[in-house]
């Protein structure tokens, strides 16, 4: 939404301070609401359930400095940790307070989780993450991926910084609190791989070359990236280096939305493979992997302003994210309908990648990241239907 669509003959500053008063009383009365209807309760079930739902947790960012010089103003909250509800800008800007009369433009969705912009990051890797580890070190495969709009939040969710890290670095820290409880009965071999795929080509962030890398599909191992480096660590702090050493080598440019909009999909696997040590010789090895993937942000060349190179890559981003939608798509009619309709995963590098963690050998949670701001309305409700969507694949652990 523009705000030079706005009548300019309006009082802006009085506009705004009626939107954020008319924000809260709309707020406030959806909360009696939502008291009064119980969200139902979805059972997201356990590591060890044959079949499960993929969780679907939601973030709100806080408004950005340069949203604040903007002027703009929220239109999502968060309601019961499970429901978020995206209001209609141009209805909290109507100076004649439609609000409260016809709400018919206001969107509600429930998730298994729903954080508000004051969440932390802790808060958010018990909630949704820190439930699989235990299943990683017993040889079941788990994925958690961030899905949203440039500009986001994905890549503080799934990264961090060094003073605030993020999803990745919580995850293998417990990682290894876990491993460290049971080195008396079991031998471990911990390694990690990181790797992003820029225009449909797959790059290696840890051993650095220009080399691009070919996808191969094992009848063991499932879809993998041969000639892909794998690093053994020893200790959280092993990986944070490398993920932080492996990020600086990740394509970033500035664009009009972000000024360090991540141009590929980050994809970091752990691996994990334990030996009993009271087996002796001959011994069964369980292996279990861990892929945290960042991916890219959909944009609008409209929005980011995006000519030239920043363009082409934001046209292959939208495109593999578009198979990924399409994916998720046909998994849901065919859970639906019974069906066991063509899923389209070979139509990008993302989607073959991915395949295990849509519809195959593994639990999933989604964290899909959205932005407060009023201009942002069309990016945030593109997001929450594509999360909405999701909740209902269902993924079968073996």
């Amino acid at each position: 939404i523009k705000t030079e669509s706005y009548d300019p003959s309006l009082n802006m500053e009085n506009d705004l301070l009626d939107s954020h008063n008319l924000v809260q009383e709309y707020s406030t009365d959806l909360g009696k609401k939502s008291k009064a209807n119980t969200i139902e309760e979805r059972d997201v079930g356990s590591l060890e359930t044959a079949t499960n739902n993929m969780i679907v947790a939601v973030r709100l960012r806080p408004l950005s400095k340069k949203e604040i010089e903007r002027e703009e103003f929220e239109i999502v909250r968060i309601m019961d940790r499970k429901l978020v509800i995206l209001m209609d800008p141009l209805e909290l800007l109507n100076a004649k307070g439609a609000l409260g009369k016809n709400r018919s433009k206001e969107k509600q969705y429930a998730f298994d989780y729903a954080f508000d912009s004051e969440t932390g990051q802790t808060e958010i890797f018990e909630s949704t993450t820190k439930f699989l580890v235990e299943g990683i070190l017993e040889g079941y495969n788990a994925t958690v991926f961030a899905y949203g709009a440039t500009g986001a939040g994905k890549t503080y969710t799934m990264l961090g910084t060094e003073s605030n890290p993020g999803n990745m670095f919580l995850t293998l820290k417990e990682l290894f609190v876990k491993i460290k409880a049971q080195r008396n009965n079991y031998n471990y071999d911990i390694r990690v791989s990181f790797l992003e795929i820029y225009n449909e080509m797959i790059r290696d962030l840890i051993v650095v070359s220009e080399d691009v890398l070919d996808l191969r599909e094992d009848k063991d191992k499932g879809i993998c990236v041969a000639g892909l480096s794998e690093v053994e660590v020893e200790s959280p702090e092993d990986v944070m280096e490398l993920l932080f050493f492996g990020n600086q080598n990740r394509t970033q440019e500035a664009t009009g939305a972000n000024e360090t909009s991540s141009r590929s999909h980050a994809i970091l696997q752990i691996i994990v493979e334990a030996k009993d040590k009271a087996s002796g010789v001959v011994a069964e090895v369980s292996v279990g992997k861990l892929s945290l993937i960042d991916l890219a942000g959909s944009e609008r060349a409209a929005k980011t302003n995006n000519r030239g190179i920043r363009m082409l890559e934001g046209a292959n981003i939208n495109r593999s994210l578009l198979s990924l939608g399409n994916c998720i798509n046909a998994l849901v009619d065919n859970m639906k309908k019974g069906s066991k309709n063509h899923i389209p995963y070979r139509d990008s590098k993302l989607t073959r990648l991915l395949k295990d963690s849509l519809g195959g050998n593994s639990r999933t949670v989604m964290i899909a990241n959205i932005s407060p701001g009023n201009d942002s309305y069309e990016d945030t409700h593109n997001t929450l239907k594509y999360a909405n969507r999701a909740k209902n694949i269902k993924t079968s652990i073996k």
